[in-house]
């Protein structure tokens, strides 16, 4: 087998070089190219639940609007957000009724022998 002169193997190795530095080089670039792909796919499905939001935020304010556009969607807000009344109007309180207390019930055997213990203590009814 005959040997290449040492020029020429030089120069494969420089040829192989140079293709190794660019195949990581384009390697590099398509690494980035995906990266930034993924943080738009990212930042727009976010945009999307922002426009949602907004959407359902908007819809919400005309829907105010429209009430506070009436009378009486004005006073319902005046009452309900500074607590006012009319003249003449008064103040309701609802006070909750007592809550009766009931005593447990009595089985028959505590009843035949309720006189034998006479020691304790019987609950008062009424208080």
């Amino acid at each position: 087998m005959a040997r290449r002169p040492s020029k020429a193997r030089l120069k494969d190795y420089v040829i192989a070089g140079a293709l190794s530095v660019l195949l990581v080089w384009l390697v590099f670039l398509n690494v980035n190219i995906a990266r930034k792909e993924e943080i738009a796919r990212h930042t727009a499905q976010d945009t999307q639940k922002q426009l949602a939001s907004l959407q359902t935020r908007q819809q919400s304010l005309e829907k105010d609007i429209n009430e506070l556009s009436t009378e009486r969607g004005k006073e319902a807000t005046l009452r309900e957000t500074f607590g006012v009344a009319r003249p003449g109007e008064g103040v309701i309180i609802v006070v909750p009724g007592k809550q009766a207390t009931s005593t447990p019930p009595v089985s028959w055997w505590q009843k035949w022998f309720g006189w034998a213990m006479f020691w304790q203590k019987k609950p008062v009814q009424g208080s």
